[in-house]
């Protein structure tokens, strides 16, 4: 030949043309090939053993006819007319063998062989072809492992020709692949169609301990941010330089090659694309390498919003992704749960992310140590979660409430575990105080809590023990004010109205009455559904609120330093309005004593009338408790809780609750007082 040739495809079939007729066909899947033997032959061990072995079997075949011709010659004649009859066909046949050998010569014999599983099937059949027709062709990260896969495959080694198809391809991976994240992680993606072939040339191995090593040995903030580097190249140029292929720029094919795959801006994304076995290897790999935790964590969390359909609104399922089976998505679930640093998050895996992994482990019924791995670790960052975060429903058969009350519980536990074994005594200045970072973290945490339980507690399957065990799942000092909590035991109570006594009682328990504001004491005291009891309390915490109130302010005076008086001479107007301001504070002050003094008079007023009308209440409901059954004491409850309002006298506006306003003086108590019998 005297130039490369120009190969052109036609439906399904590729032809060669060099101005010479093709002599051999080759068929690879359902593509069929019109090539020439000898510049195969010449670079490829494998075509030229098998077009060797045709040659022997179609001369074998020419021998066995000649030697069957002359066998027949020499048989023995029985007559004259039988004689001439053999000769006369012998002549025949060879005149016959005659003309095929010269129209043999005038015309080559084609060959036809058949490549059955051949690596990259036929586009890389028709790159190793063009290889060996010297055309120049274009390795990137994406067919570099099924080219040196098919270079092994048709044994095109340097003892056939110098600088062959295999040693070019381990060149440009060695230069040009294994050299960058991104690059590496495309070719272990482009693996797993030729696993067997590509894992005993050892390429898988090299692509992971590529990844794992730059991973390891990387900047983690530099490995976020790492650019996509598009490698591409030519075996006889450079690969920065832009490479000719029949007068077309192959930057354009470059380009249109890019559009076929997802792009990227860091190898996460790269990562992410692979099947589920690879992904493991490279983390085991990145793991075994001591791969910092934000970066395992980053990889992880890439890999499942890919994978796992659902599981943010942000993700996108692939074409092509692995995992389409129930069992292949719980299977990768617990490979990412398993491989999530225990630790606390610094920023990669957020409360959001593990709660939807959470929830989608709960429909997946992962196993329990799962659950409970990814439990501890929602835990440990329990305070940058959100209502909308706690509200799982419930998937479980045996329990019939709405939303999963016992994961979340467990997950309170291990919050308040982890919180207790990091409590540090470091203070840090807020406003002006210094608290406890762990206290702050626990006051998130419990505002949290209540707001969960005000929600739950409309559920009519929630148990008054389940509502309780988890309203005092943090101790007394998360909470700075109560009134939150008692939101949700007013909700409770309003949707559970059928409780006995002692449930009410039980419920009401779990608040404490010196830790409300004035708006919740005001909204309790007149609160029908709560037990009389409750109301008691409420009413005399308030009334010791206002005796501490009316004490400070007694004592404000006092304790206010005096106003230097100016100079005779520098007394004027301004010191009559500095008199003047003072003379109309004291007068503010003293009507403010006096309103809280008649606010006292007026609740012990109050409290005596409670105290005969719990005497009244106590022997009528005792006279009645044996013969009634549970409507007749639900309408009696009712009854009652009305004729009790009429006789305490309660005459106070119902106001809003609002949960943890800071508007009163806080109770120096520290310790959740129960309910007195």
């Amino acid at each position: 030949m005297s130039g490369p040739s120009k190969p052109s495809s036609r439906g399904q079939a590729w032809f060669c043309t060099t101005g010479l007729p093709s002599d051999v066909v080759f068929e690879v899947g359902d593509m069929t090939f019109h090539l020439h033997r000898f510049p195969l032959m010449s670079k490829c061990g494998k075509i030229h053993r098998l077009v060797a072995e045709q040659d022997l079997s179609r001369n074998l075949s020419r021998a066995r006819e000649r030697q069957s011709r002359t066998d027949k010659k020499n048989e023995p004649i029985e007559s004259e007319e039988e004689e001439v009859e053999i000769v006369e066909e012998l002549d025949e046949q060879e005149e016959e063998a005659e003309e095929g050998d010269e129209t043999e010569n005038d015309q080559k014999h084609v060959y036809h062989i058949s490549l059955v599983n051949f690596p990259g099937g036929p586009s890389t059949f028709e790159t190793a072809a063009k290889f060996c027709y010297g055309v120049k062709i274009e390795l990137t990260s994406w067919n570099i492992v099924p080219l040196r896969c098919a270079a092994e495959y048709l044994e095109m080694s340097e003892d056939l020709a110098e600088d062959n198809l295999i040693s070019c391809t381990e060149r440009y991976l060695n230069k040009s692949v294994l050299r960058h994240l991104s690059e590496a992680s495309k070719a272990l993606k482009s693996c797993e169609d030729l696993l067997l072939l590509a894992e005993n040339l050892g390429l898988v191995q090299r692509c992971v301990d590529c990844i794992a090593t730059r991973v390891s040995n990387s900047d983690p903030l530099l490995l976020f941010g790492w650019p996509m580097h598009e490698s591409s190249g030519n075996i006889n140029s450079t690969p920065s330089r832009p490479v000719m292929w029949n007068g077309i720029d192959t930057g354009t094919r470059r380009r249109s090659r890019r559009r076929s795959f997802p792009s990227a801006d860091s190898w996460l994304d790269d990562v992410s694309f692979l099947g589920l076995s690879m992904y493991k290897r490279v983390i085991e790999a990145m793991i075994a390498r001591g791969a910092t935790p934000e970066v395992i964590e980053g990889s992880l969390v890439a890999y499942a919003n890919r994978c796992i359909p659902g599981l943010s609104r942000l993700s996108r399922q692939h074409a092509s992704a692995p995992v389409v089976s129930e069992k292949e998505q719980r299977e990768l679930l617990e490979t990412v749960i398993g491989n999530l640093p225990p630790e606390k998050s610094s920023g990669m895996a957020s409360t959001k992310f593990l709660f939807g992994l959470l929830r989608t482990a709960s429909i997946l019924r992962v196993p329990e140590a799962s659950r409970t791995i990814l439990e501890r670790k929602i835990g440990s960052q329990l305070e940058q979660a959100t209502l909308y975060d706690l509200l799982i429903p419930n998937y479980s058969h045996v329990m019939e409430m709405l939303y999963d009350v016992e994961c979340i519980e467990r997950i309170f536990k291990y919050f308040l575990i982890q919180t207790e074994r990091s409590a540090e005594p470091v203070y840090e200045e807020e406003q002006n105080e210094t608290t406890p970072a762990h206290i702050r973290t626990l006051t998130r945490v419990g505002k949290l809590l209540d707001s969960y339980l005000a929600e739950v507690a409309s559920d009519a399957n929630l148990k008054s023990d389940k509502f309780c065990e988890l309203a005092l799942v943090l101790p007394d000092h998360a909470r700075v004010y109560d009134d939150g909590l008692y939101r949700a035991v007013d909700v409770y109570l309003k949707a559970h109205d059928n409780l006995r006594g002692e449930e009410k009682e039980r419920v009401c328990g779990v608040v404490d009455c010196r830790k409300l504001t004035m708006e919740a004491c005001t909204h309790a005291a007149q609160n029908e559904r709560l037990p009389l009891r409750a109301v008691l309390q409420v009413l005399f915490f308030e009334q010791l609120q206002l005796r501490h109130a009316i004490a400070g302010t007694l004592v404000l005076p006092e304790r206010r330093p005096r106003p230097h008086r100016p100079l005779q001479s520098t007394y004027g107007r301004e010191g009559d309005h500095t008199w003047q301001s003072a003379v109309t504070e004291n007068q503010v002050l003293r009507l403010d004593m006096d309103s809280m003094r008649n606010r006292m008079h007026q609740l012990e007023r109050e409290c005596s009338t409670m105290k005969k009308a719990i005497r009244q209440i106590d022997d009528q409901e005792g006279s009645h408790a044996k013969d009634t059954d549970k409507e007749s004491n639900k309408g009696s409850d009712t009854s009652s809780s009305r004729r009790r309002k009429g006789m305490l006298g309660c005459r106070f506006s119902t106001q809003v609750c609002d949960s943890h306003e800071r508007n009163v003086v806080e109770s120096r108590a520290a310790t959740r007082v129960e309910l007195s019998p």
